[in-house]
Parts: C-alpha cells; structure tokens; sequence
C-alpha cells in the first residue's frame, strides 16, 4: 500500500498509509486524543474523523476547544437532529436543506400544516431525546444514480433537485444520524450525542421559498443557536434581550421621531422630532464639511435616462431604479427619466461646466443627495433600509498623484467625525483588484499602494478584503462598532477611474494637454437614515445632549409654580436649548416616568420650595439621584452642553 506523509501543527511528520483517517491519525498520537477529537483540519481544508487522506499533506486534529471547527460542527448536526426530529414528529414532512449560518443555523421544510410557535418546545423536546441516545453517525460515498434513485424511492423530491445541481465530479456523501439519513458534503461529529444538550435553542420560525425563487413552493424555516456551552448561549440571549430594547423601530414610537406607512413603502415620515435630530445632524456635517475644504452643490432628483445610459447604470443597476415616463408636448414616445439611485453621474455633470486646470484639483464636492433605489419589500428594516434616503456623499476630482493625500486626509475627517458622534474605533476593511478588471497593472499597483500608505500615514490598521474591489478601482470601507459589539459599514473610499472616462471629465495638465482626472467616492455617514437608526440602537435612546431632539423638560410639581417654570423654559430657549414646559395637573412621578420614556435627557421639576430659592430639581436621565440646583447656573451649563463637539 501506497505511503503519505502528514505534517502537524509542531512541524514533525509522520508516514501514514494511504486512506488513512483523521480518527486513526489521533489513535495514533495518543489514546486521550482520540477520545477528545471531534474532526480535523487537512491542507487548511475541514474533514470528517471517518474520511481518508490519501495524499501528503498538514493536520491539525481538532478538538471542542477549538471554536471555529467546533461551532461548525456542533450547529450542523443540530440541523440535522432537528429535521430528524421533525419527521420522527410529523413523518410526512419533507426536508430540504439545512446549513449552517451566524450564531447557529436553520433547515426549509415542506410540510402542508403551518408550524405554530408551541410546536418549537415540542421539536426542543424530541432533539433532547435523540441527543441523549448517542446514536452513531455514519458516512458513506454514493454515486449519482444510486442516490437520486434512493430518494425517489423515499419521495424526497428536493433531495433528487439538489443532487441534479450538483457538479458530476463533486463526491455525494450520504450521512446517517442513527437510522435517519441526509444528503450533505459534512463534516460532522461521530455521534449525536456530543452535541452540547444545553448550549442551544430554536428561536423562530419563518417562511422561505425553495432555492430562493418566488415562483417555487413556499417552504416553512426552522431557526436555532448554538454555542459550546450554556455561558455562551446565556450571553447571546442577552445580546437579543439588550439588541430588543435598542431597536431603533420601537425607540422611534416612544421618542416619536418617525413613521412608515404602506402608501410609501420603504419611505420615511419625519416628526417634529425625528427632524431635529436630522437637521441637527446635517448642520453639523455641512460645518464640517466647509472646515474640511468641501464645497456644496445640490443636483436634480430627476434625470433622462441618457446620463444613466452613459454612466452605464441604466445597463447594471435598472432593476433598482424608480423608472418615471413623461409625455412631453405629447411626443411620439414618452421620455423616459429616472429618480437618481446615486449622485455620482450629476456630480461629474458640475465638474463639466467650464475648463478645469491642476490648479483646480482636487475639488471636493459634497451634495446631502436625495436617492431613491428599490429595495425587495422583504428587505426593508425601519429606517435601516429603505427605498428613499440622504447620502452624505462626496466626490473628489484628483490627479493620480493626489490619491495618496486625499485618503490620508479624508481617514482623519472621518475619524474626527465618529468620535465626535461617539464611536472612537472603526476598523478599515481594504478591497483590492478583482479577477476581472481594466486599467493597467501598474496603475493598480499605484493605486493600492497610494491607499495603504495612505491608510498607515493615519495610524491605523486595516484587514485586507483581496479581490473585492470594484472592476475599475480598490476601495477602504469602514466599519464601526455599536455599544452592544454589532458592526455596521457606514464609510466608504473608492478609487474611480471610469466614470470620468464614460462622461468625459478632462482638466488641463502642466503640460496644456489634456488629462482624465480620478474620480473619488467618499461617504462618512452614509445615508442620514441608517446612521441615525445607528445612533439611537448605539445609544439605546439617550442620544448625546446636543443631538437630543427634547433637551429639556421643566415640570410644575403644584400649579403655583406654573409661571416659574414657563420664566424658566423661556430663558433656556434663550440660550439656545431645546426646552418645554409640562404645567398639565398629573403627579409628578407621572410626568417624570413619560418624559424618561421619550428619552429626555434632563427633567427638571419645579415646587413652592425651588420657585422661592430661585432653584430646579435636576433629573438627568438614567440617573436615580436628583439635586436641587440654581437655575440661571445650571442654565449656564447646559448652554455648553448643547454646543456640537464641532463648535466647542
């Protein structure tokens, strides 16, 4: 029999023979390992403890201390004991696919009953009861033609579907969980009964279409979680309790900062102080903007289809596009026109007008651009995701000898920015050059170079994304990190050297001749919609004191101290703080529990005692503790609390 070599983490070989096991490779190590090993990982790919090796190559065998492997194994035999589950349940259910995903996994059936949230203890209950056999788990490699005849004979119709999409030379591995059997390409454990029984729970269920597509059968998906132990699974359940309490959809009923309604899909109705918050916002975007040497232009909403022809979007991006025809002075043919998805076809528009020098370059130009996409009904999320938005976008005009500067420059904008809005870390993620791309080699070459150098000139870190950059350029986006851990990509940087060749953006060079300049795209927020939602989930509600839509509260505690409050209310609003008055006839500790509910950062009430001594009883909220406090100082104060980060 042939012999293979196989080489271990610690750099030592040992000669094997061929179809050697992971399982036989730990038994050989030592007996301990062996019991503990769960799969192993062969020239970086993961394998099963019962499939062979048949070529020279590194291990590593695998252990439930090893996380990554672990999760994947643990969440993908949990998949499968719940689906044999369900059929043990319901035996006329028919299963499709099962994988793993974040945090845990789901699996699509088919079954003519809806599942009800009471059958998901029911389904718990029979997964314990299979974990608890320890039944064995088997592997077997089958051809195509006895497979799909197996599944046939079973009526497993998807089965026969997946198997007639997979490719020819792709092995079929035929795995069984004590007698009940599945098609996957594993790995999985060797027997159901280490999967930990109290790291994990079913969570939902929802309804998916088979392989996606609309036009075929409506499938029933099962969610559950996992982890390695019941630490883990505690902490996630926190996570969602504390992820709930922060969602920007119910804090914006309680703030009363917005509405949907499905006359607008997608689309948000602003209130009074939902808007506060976005102006205050915007204002403080545009100062920094003009500090930062932008210059503001505002484009049409509404452009022919021939810009977005030109720009190539009409080709790529038509399906996302609001599409409007009009007739104009009753034309043969109406013209066709389309609500912009993005501002970067106008902004080169501006650039056009009139001749360009160096000298002029680099021009920032900076629009809060209205955009309207089309976003699937089932992707829309509150004001995350929506199908009309703000960007806070920006393009750069450059020479290729500026790239370097000009990221450097807008790193350490947009760094400013976030800590200003309470995010001190970001982490930049750095998509290089595709598979398929134009531009010449040495172009690229610059042009990467010029955005890591440039990335390392502002002292930060970065995680390379390789081959995820656009076809015509690399890109940084910036991701940042919530209260809770959650990441969310807000900024962007991106290297554009082809829409100023479609719409042909010149400047004159030193040398009088003509050149095409670099096109750079650059948002830091985003759009004004998602990054508020971010704002208000990052701080559960209690947005910093500038950027509260209702600063300031003043409450009577008896209605003798009616006009002392409306005085003290008028002498905010005069320097420059947002504040109200509450004189209705309701207890105090009533009106103090509604404003704390509306996120008002400070309440202050107000007695015979306080209207005789000229003073307020301070209420901040999340705080217990109150004091009392003289008005025109604590007024004092607050004035510098409302000033923007910018202004101070």
């Amino acid at each position: 029999m042939a012999s293979i070599s196989l080489t271990f983490p610690d750099g030592n070989s040992r000669d094997y023979d061929a179809g050697v096991t992971p399982a036989e490779v730990a038994a050989s190590i030592a007996s301990s390992l062996a019991k503990k090993a769960i799969s192993a990982t062969v020239d970086g790919q993961h394998y099963d403890l019962q499939w062979p090796i048949n070529a020279d190559a590194s291990i590593a065998i695998n252990t439930m201390k090893d996380e990554a492997p672990a999760l994947e194994l643990i969440r993908h035999d949990l998949a499968h004991i719940m689906a044999r589950a369900v059929q043990e349940i319901w035996p006329e259910t028919q299963v499709t696919i099962g994988p793993v995903i974040k945090d845990g996994w789901y699996y699509d059936f088919d079954r003519a009953e809806p599942f009800v949230p009471e059958d998901l203890a029911l389904i718990e209950k029979k997964m314990r009861e299979i974990i608890n056999k320890r039944d064995d788990v088997r592997t077997e490699v089958w051809d195509r033609d006895r497979a799909i005849q197996h599944y046939k004979d079973n009526g497993e119709p998807y089965k026969v579907e997946l198997i007639e999409s997979i490719p020819g030379d792709e092995p079929l591995r035929m795995y069984w969980h004590g007698d009940w059997q599945d098609l996957c390409r594993g790995p999985h454990l060797q027997n159901t009964g280490q999967v930990p029984g109290d790291a994990w729970k079913l969570m939902s269920i929802a309804g998916a279409y088979w392989r996606g597509d609309s036009d075929r059968a409506q499938l029933q998906r099962i969610y559950g979680v996992a982890f390695q132990n019941k630490e883990k699974l505690k902490e996630y359940l926190h996570f969602l309790e504390e992820a709930e309490k922060r969602d920007h959809r119910k804090l914006g009923r309680e703030m009363d900062l917005y509405h949907m309604q499905e006359e607008a899909p997608g689309q948000v109705f602003w209130h009074p102080n939902g808007w506060t918050i976005y102006t205050t916002l915007q204002d403080y975007m545009r100062r920094k903007q003009r500090a930062g040497g932008y210059v503001e232009i505002n484009t049409p909403q509404v452009v022919d289809r021939k810009l977005w022809e030109a720009s190539g979007h009409w080709d790529k991006y038509q399906e996302h596009m609001f599409i409007v025809e009009v007739d104009e002075d009753h034309a043969r043919e109406k013209t066709v026109n389309a609500l912009k998805p993005m501002n970067c076809p106008c902004h080169v528009q501006v650039y056009n007008q009139g001749l360009k020098s160096y000298r002029d370059l680099p021009l920032r130009m900076a629009e809060f651009g209205s955009c309207a996409r089309y976003e699937p009904s089932g992707a829309l999320h509150g004001i995350m995701r929506v199908r009309g938005f703000t960007q806070d976008d920006a393009h750069i005009f450059c020479t290729e000898e500026q790239i370097e500067s000009e990221c450097a420059r807008f790193i350490e904008f947009l760094a400013s920015v976030y800590k200003d809005l309470g995010f001190e870390k970001f982490e930049i993620m750095f998509a290089t050059r595709p598979e398929k791309r134009v531009g010449t080699e040495e172009s690229w070459d610059h042009v990467e170079n010029a955005l890591e150098n440039a990335i390392k000139a502002t002292g930060n870190a970065y995680t390379l994304d390789p081959g995820e950059g656009a076809f015509y350029g690399p890109k940084l986006d910036f991701k940042l990190t919530d209260a809770i851990g959650r990441e969310w990509q807000c900024g962007t940087f991106q290297v554009d050297p082809n829409l100023p060749e479609r719409l042909d953006a010149t400047y004159i060079g030193e040398d009088g001749a003509k050149h095409r300049p670099y096109m750079l795209h650059r948002a830091t927020l985003g759009s004004f919609e998602r990054f508020i939602g971010i704002l208000i989930e990052n701080s559960a509600g209690k947005l910093p004191f500038w950027l509260a839509p209702r600063q300031v509260v003043v409450a009577s505690i008896v209605s003798d101290a009616d006009e002392y409050v409306l005085e003290t209310v008028e002498k905010l609003k005069a320097a420059g703080i947002r504040a109200e008055a509450d004189i209705r006839n309701e207890k105090i500790n009533y009106k103090v529990r509604e404003h704390s509910v509306g996120k008002v950062p400070v309440i202050l009430a107000v007695g015979k005692k306080e209207v005789e001594d000229g003073t307020v009883t301070l209420r901040r909220l999340g705080e217990k503790q109150t004091s009392v406090v003289a008005t025109d100082a604590l007024i004092a104060d607050l004035k510098a609390e409302a000033c923007p980060p910018d202004l101070k």
